[in-house]
């Protein structure tokens, strides 16, 4: 039986699963944690990696391995491999000005749109990068080279053998703001501008099932992929799904053949783990308000979800900006609630309109993605959130539309892992893995959330 490894290195942990090549069956898991913070040594990735695979029982029997990983996050090496600082996570908006400037410099957003896709915004790689070389010109200097998280998990895994050994895939490369989804290359034009004139070495983007090194035990290392598109490749999500994932960020994409060009920046121009495109929306709020309110509430998760079911919100808004927001795009964004009054000043109001809020948020991502032209066919809702009774009761009702619901698992470790049996098989499309019964929620439409919404979302400070 051969084996294959999935990897998860997402913002809060490292997971790994080992499954069959061709069942996709469990053989054993692990898995380890992340630091708090916004900026991490990488070498905690590779300390969390080494914890989560002894968890699983190691390497021994594995055959091929592939490493997802949130996206974006800014890893700078120099000449001797070595990491020149800390690196800049997804959800650091220090570099929020960086991002406008940049918009600016290039001619505004149509122009990045039509450049490779995605205007960017704190988040994306390049605004951190524009910040590195404003703020620490030193650092910037010393870097040789500038890769993302996978990048770098993947390249530790294969013995860090040079910096020509980088490689990434089109799904992750295409979040960084200097790679174009519809012309899979890089417009190293646009690195240069982010860093000042600096144009330091890039990953090799490799083909989805390319075999771009082997590990000390000899497994193949497949290119691995970033997060939200490794999560749709353990779905099979294909032209017409919309998965909506609700993780530490709120993510809504699509599968697409069609690139957006969305000179707004709501919708990026990323890519999947298959070929094809995967238009994307991605909140910064999403599970952690549900972490929130049921802490300021003193319950756990299952009575916050009872309370929202107990009762409606009755005009009761909650703006789920917690950590500012990312779309729209406002970093400086604070939360609010709107229309307290004495008849929904109780637990239950609160813990309804923080559900419905998120739910909202990740509403209008869909009609952003429906806006550039995807077509919704399916739901798909996955991610930590989903494991609440309320937010599967509610997102049907939000949303307008019948929502799927995919067990929990490991997705993204999952979509890895069926990445690294797709490097093994050499096939022309992933192997086919039975998928579990999902079940369906449908409930009434309910427009007048989502306009109580619209009518106050707009108020939060720093807009």
């Amino acid at each position: 039986m051969a084996l294959v490894m999935g990897v998860d290195s997402s913002t809060q942990s490292c997971k790994i699963v080992v499954r069959d090549a061709d069942s996709g069956e469990l053989v054993r898991h692990g898995r380890a944690g992340h630091p708090d913070g916004t900026e991490i040594d990488p070498a905690r990735w590779h300390d969390a990696l080494e914890t989560a695979l002894a968890d699983a029982g190691g390497m021994d029997g594995v055959d091929a391995v592939s490493v997802g990983a949130q996206q974006h996050g800014m890893v700078c090496l120099d000449e001797a491999g070595e990491t020149v600082r800390q690196a800049l996570l997804w959800n650091d908006t220090r570099s929020a000005e960086s991002a406008r400037d940049l918009v600016t410099e290039l001619g505004g957003g149509q122009a990045w749109a039509d450049a490779v896709g995605v205007v960017p915004v704190a988040a994306i790689t390049a605004a951190k990068l524009r910040w590195l070389a404003d703020h620490e010109p030193d650092n910037a200097d010393r870097t040789a080279a500038v890769c993302l998280p996978h990048d770098w998990l993947s390249w530790r895994l294969g013995g860090a053998r040079g910096l020509d050994a980088l490689a990434t895939d089109r799904g992750d490369a295409s979040g960084t703001g200097y790679f174009s989804a519809a012309t899979n290359e890089y417009r190293v034009d646009l690195l240069g501008l982010a860093l000042r004139g600096r144009t330091p070495h890039v990953p090799t983007v490799a083909a989805p099932s390319t075999r771009i090194g082997t590990t000390s035990g000899g497994a193949a290392i497949g290119p691995g992929t970033g997060d939200n598109a490794a999560a749709a490749l353990a779905l099979g999500a294909g032209e017409g799904d919309l998965v909506v994932s609700i993780g530490t960020s709120g993510v809504v994409s699509a599968v697409t053949t069609v690139a957006p060009r969305d000179a707004s920046g709501l919708v990026a121009g990323f890519a999947d783990a298959t070929g094809r495109q995967l238009p994307l929306v991605c909140t910064l709020n999403a599970a952690r308000v549900l972490d929130a309110t049921a802490r300021l509430l003193g319950v756990d998760h299952d009575e916050l979800s009872r309370l929202a079911l107990s009762t409606e919100s009755q005009g009761l808004v909650m703006v789920p900006y917690l950590e500012g927001e990312r779309t729209p795009n406002r970093p400086d964004a604070t939360g609010a609630i709107h229309g307290l009054r004495l008849t929904n000043s109780t637990p239950a109001h609160l813990a309804r309109s923080a559900i419905e809020g998120l739910l909202c948020s990740l509403a209008d991502g869909i009609d952003h993605l429906v806006a550039q032209g995807a077509t919704v066919s399916r739901v798909l809702l996955v991610g930590g959130g989903a494991k609440s009774e309320a937010v599967r009761v509610l997102a049907p009702a939000v949303f307008g539309m019948p929502v799927d619901v995919p067990p929990p698992g490991e997705y993204v470790a999952d979509g890895a892992a069926r990445q690294a049996a797709w490097v093994l098989s050499g096939g022309a499309e992933p192997p086919a893995w039975a998928a579990a019964d999902i079940p369906r929620y449908e409930a009434d439409p309910t427009p007048a959330v989502r306009e109580r919404y619209a009518e106050v979302s707009h108020l939060t400070e720093g807009t």
